[in-house]
């Protein structure tokens, strides 16, 4: 039976772009482990990405995760586009290689190989 892992994640910016900064709660029954960083120019995006991101590749082995985040833009990149892109080799439906959540998709690479 996997471990099942708790993952909060939230992330914003002023102005769009602008400063901004990101931060995620790991939790496996009562250990918690924090992230957070700030940047002086980013998106809004890139920071909710950032956050989901950060935490997903801090697990150390194969476990069942329930990521919470408000982002339906991180929701659709995990739940619908990283799979048409692992169909396509990590090339857009246009045939160029993801830019849009770059970070996204090489952590994909990383967990699901072509």
């Amino acid at each position: 039976m996997l471990k099942q892992v708790e993952i909060f994640t939230d992330g914003s910016c002023l102005g769009n772009p602008g400063p901004g900064g990101y931060g995620a709660i790991m939790r496996y029954r009562q250990h918690e482990k924090t992230f957070s960083a700030g940047y002086r120019l980013t998106t809004n995006n890139r920071m909710e990405l950032m956050a989901a991101i950060v935490a997903l590749e801090a697990l150390k082995e194969h476990c069942e995760v329930v990521l919470s985040t408000d982002s339906q833009y991180v929701r659709q990149g995990i739940t619908q586009w990283i799979h048409n892109w692992k169909k396509r080799g990590w090339k857009t439906a246009e045939k160029k290689p993801v830019k849009k959540c770059r970070p996204l998709a090489a952590a994909g690479r990383r967990a699901w190989p072509a």
